[in-house]
């Protein structure tokens, strides 16, 4: 997800914000990026009166078709700035959501939900704090793609743990949690890299 074109700004590394996206709205990829927004209620109240095979095969099916508006976009020159937001947004939600429905099913603590809850909504704060600059989404950095990456890694294997009940699917749901606690303190991190981005360039447009 990059910077609103309205700025010319580029961020503190240098990086320039992707000139392509196109203020479009009805394309292919955002269609199916409201397709996995619209899926994400029904793998939580799945997940939550744990009917585990049926969320797993909705997620592999969600997780197909993120790839797949990827390639669309970019393939038929479809990229536009309300994908740069749909996209990160569902994988917001379907982590968030997710998670609540574990909690509620008893497989996690509720510690993760409210931890992962206060650093998305710490990040929905700088969001708009940007947006009154003129800002969109930052740039993704590598450490939140990795943190979000072990955070949707630690839900499939904690749903897929919760099928059987056996010692072997009891590790999973140890390691599941590691996997966890390290994807919670990376989207932490990459919490502090975005407000300190965000935050810099509030006060460079300040100084002007």
């Amino acid at each position: 997800m990059y910077m609103s074109d309205t700025h010319t700004h580029s961020n503190t590394s240098g990086e320039q914000y992707s000139p392509e996206a196109r203020d479009v709205i009805f394309t292919v990829p955002n269609g199916i990026s409201v397709l996995r927004i619209i899926s994400i209620p029904v793998i939580a109240v799945l997940v939550s009166k744990h009917e585990m095979v049926a969320s797993l095969i909705i997620i592999a099916l969600s997780a197909m078709s993120d790839g797949l508006d990827g390639v669309i976009a970019r393939k038929f020159n479809q990229v536009s700035k309300l994908g740069q937001i749909l996209d990160p947004i569902a994988d917001r939600l379907l982590i968030f959501c997710s998670i609540l429905a574990l909690g509620i099913a008893h497989v996690i603590p509720w510690w993760v939900l409210i931890v992962v809850g206060m650093r998305d909504l710490l990040m929905g704060v700088l969001i708009v704090m940007l947006a009154q600059h003129g800002y969109g989404p930052l740039p993704v950095h590598f450490v939140g793609k990795t943190g979000t990456a072990l955070l949707m890694t630690a839900i499939v294997l904690l749903i897929f743990a919760d099928i059987w009940r056996n010692p072997a699917t009891l590790t999973l749901h140890l390691v599941a949690l590691a996997i966890c606690i390290w994807g919670i303190a990376l989207y932490w991190l990459a919490g502090f890299i975005y407000a300190h981005q965000g935050l810099g360039l509030i006060r460079n447009d300040n100084r002007q």
